[in-house]
C-alpha cells in the first residue's frame, strides 16, 4: 500500500484545475490515489470518484458515504474580440481579486494569460469609482486574434495559475483549496482505514459539480443509497476584519454545522467523538442551508441522515485561499474514527430529536 504524506496529498490533489463541469484532470487524479486504499474505484455518470472499502461485518451490512467536492472555481471563455477574451464566471468568483491574476486558459492548446482591465477613465460611469465588473475584464494572451481563434473557443474554461505555496510550519496557500483540502482529509481516512477494519461499509466520494449545481453528490447518492453520509468541506476562516460570529479561527480546529440539513444524533455523535479524541471544535450554525453537498444529499429518496464538518479557510473562492496542515488532519483523525468505531446496530438509536449542543 502507497503511503502519502498531507504534503504530498496537497501538492498532487491542488495541482489539475478541475473546475465544475471540467473535473477530469482532477478525477484522474483522485483515482490514481485512491486506487490502493480501497477495494473498488470506479466513475459514475456525472463523473464522480467513487471509491468503496467492504466492512468486516455480516452481510448485508449498512453503508456509511464520506463525501468531499473534488470540482473548483474559475472563468470561462464567453466572447473573443480581437483576440482578447471575454469572461464570465464558474461558481462563485470574487471579482474584485480578478484584475491582474495570472490564468490559465484551457483550449485544444493551454494557454497563459492574464486578466487585464481598462484605466479608469476609459470607464464608463458605472463602472468607475469601485471594483471593477467583470463585464469589463478581458484575458490578454499577448496573442494576434488568429492564433486565439485556432486554439480557444467560446465555452473554454479558465483557471487559476496553479501556485502552491507552504507559509510556516502550518498554513498553505493555493487556488482550489476549497474542496482540495477536503478531499485531502478523505484520502489520508481512506489510507488510515486500510488497517482499521470498519465494520460498515464504506463509501468514499469525490463528487462533481458542488460549486454550481449539487448534482455530483444528489446522484451519488441516489447510486449507493447510503444509511448514513458524511460531508467534509470547507468554511469561512477568521482573518483581518472579518466578523468573529461568521468566521472560525484558522489551525485551531474543525467545525460541526449544526441545523435543518444536519441529523441531530449525528451532530451530537461527532461533538462526543471529538471531545473524546481531544479534537478541538466549533459548532457552525446553520440556520437554513450549509451551503454544501449536504443539502441535496440529505434528501435524496427517503432522505439520508447526513453531517457535515468542515476545514477553516481563509480568503475563500480567491487563488489565495489558505488552510492549516493541522485542521486538515484533524478533519482526517475525526471521519476515520467515526468510520472505525461505528456500531452495526449504530441505526437502531438513530432519532430526529434535538440534542444539547454544549
Amino acid at each position: 500500500m502507497n503511503t502519502y504524506s498531507l504534503s504530498i496529498l496537497l501538492r498532487r490533489l491542488t495541482a489539475p484545475p478541475g473546475l465544475s463541469g471540467y473535473e477530469d484532470s482532477i478525477a484522474q487524479e483522485v483515482e490514481a490515489l485512491w486506487k490502493p486504499l480501497v477495494d473498488q474505484v470506479s466513475r459514475n455518470r456525472l463523473g464522480s470518484v467513487i471509491g468503496f472499502r467492504s466492512g468486516r461485518g455480516a452481510a448485508p451490512r449498512p453503508r456509511l458515504m464520506l463525501v468531499a467536492h473534488q470540482d473548483s472555481i474559475g472563468l470561462m471563455v464567453s466572447g473573443i474580440q480581437e483576440g482578447f477574451l471575454r469572461l464570465t464566471e464558474i461558481g462563485g468568483v470574487d471579482h474584485r481579486i480578478l484584475p491582474g491574476q495570472l490564468v490559465q486558459i484551457h483550449g485544444k492548446r493551454t494557454l497563459s494569460a492574464v486578466v487585464v482591465q481598462p484605466p479608469p477613465f476609459l470607464l464608463p460611469p458605472e463602472a468607475q469609482g469601485g471594483s471593477v465588473p467583470l463585464p469589463y475584464l478581458w484575458a490578454d494572451t499577448g496573442l494576434e486574434e488568429s492564433e486565439v481563434r485556432r486554439w480557444v473557443r467560446v465555452g473554454d474554461p479558465v483557471s487559476f495559475a496553479r501556485n502552491y505555496l507552504e507559509l510556516g510550519s502550518d498554513l498553505v496557500c493555493s487556488p482550489s483549496l476549497d474542496n482540495r483540502a477536503s478531499l485531502c482529509a478523505l484520502t489520508l481516512c481512506l489510507q488510515e482505514l486500510c488497517s482499521r477494519q470498519p465494520v460498515w461499509d464504506v463509501w468514499a466520494v469525490s463528487s462533481t459539480q458542488e460549486e454550481e449545481t449539487l448534482g455530483g453528490a444528489v446522484t451519488s447518492g441516489f447510486q449507493i443509497r447510503p444509511d448514513i453520509a458524511v460531508v467534509i468541506d470547507v468554511t469561512h476562516a477568521s482573518g483581518p476584519s472579518t466578523p468573529s460570529h461568521k468566521t472560525y479561527p484558522l489551525g485551531r480546529g474543525v467545525t460541526l454545522g449544526w441545523g435543518p440539513t444536519v441529523h441531530p444524533k449525528l451532530y451530537e455523535t461527532f461533538k462526543d467523538l471529538a471531545e473524546k479524541l481531544e479534537i478541538p471544535y466549533k459548532m457552525e450554525p446553520m440556520p437554513r442551508y450549509s451551503g454544501t453537498d449536504a443539502d441535496r444529499l440529505q434528501t435524496v429518496a427517503e432522505g439520508i441522515p447526513t453531517m457535515v464538518i468542515s476545514i477553516p479557510l481563509r480568503y475563500m473562492h480567491t487563488p489565495v485561499e489558505i488552510v492549516s496542515k493541522k485542521d486538515i488532519q484533524r478533519a482526517a483523525r475525526l471521519i476515520t474514527e467515526f468510520a472505525a468505531t461505528i456500531e452495526i446496530g449504530f441505526m437502531d438509536k438513530l432519532r430526529w430529536e434535538e440534542t444539547p449542543k454544549t
